[in-house]
């Protein structure tokens, strides 16, 4: 997540992520029950955001639970002038031990995402696990970094309203056509 949100922020966002931690912080989510600060925090950024990207460990098939939460929380927008994420392009980001249970958490967020009216970004990025290795910034396959960097450069075009540029990542490489090295 930390590098999806680092290239977000390199495209001129500014970023605010709920991590672990912090979700944890969230009671189970009850339409009329008091919100903690981190409830309140939570939709607040969401109320301001213009694109949101998610990030899901692959639990048995699907989002963790603490992610499940918070995204119920969103039911808290649903008076707003846009209610839920409407109109907010959403980039989704998985992370699981083996390609079956990336793939069906991916297929999770991607429903719970168009239930809240979001609007998924054409790519979703799986990163394997079992496979990927970060360290210090970077990730092993390099083109892994290539995968994330394109969900935060497509949540950014929608925010932007712009057309893909020549300088589109090559998901394979993790390498821009310009640049030539790795990202």
């Amino acid at each position: 997540m930390r590098m999806v949100l680092d290239r977000a922020e390199a495209c001129g966002a500014t970023t605010r992520m709920f991590g672990g931690a912090e979700l944890a912080r969230l009671p189970m989510y009850t339409p009329d029950g008091d919100r903690n600060p981190t409830a309140a925090a939570l939709a607040g950024h969401l109320r301001r955001a213009d694109g949101v990207i998610i990030s899901s460990p692959g639990y048995h098939g699907s989002m963790s639970g603490l992610v499940k939460n918070a995204l119920d929380y969103v039911e808290d927008l649903r008076e707003d002038r846009l209610p839920y994420l409407t109109d907010r392009p959403v980039g989704v980001v998985v992370a699981a031990h083996g390609w079956q249970a990336g793939v069906t958490t991916l297929s999770a967020l991607r429903a719970v995402v168009h239930a809240l009216r979001g609007w998924v970004t054409p790519y979703g990025a799986v990163v394997n696990s079992a496979e990927t290795r970060f360290a210090d910034g970077t990730c092993d396959p390099p083109g892994v970094a290539g995968q994330l960097q394109l969900v935060a450069d497509e949540v950014m075009r929608f925010v932007n309203g712009r057309a893909p540029t020549s300088e589109a990542v090559n998901v394979g490489t993790g390498q821009y056509p310009s640049l030539g090295a790795p990202i």
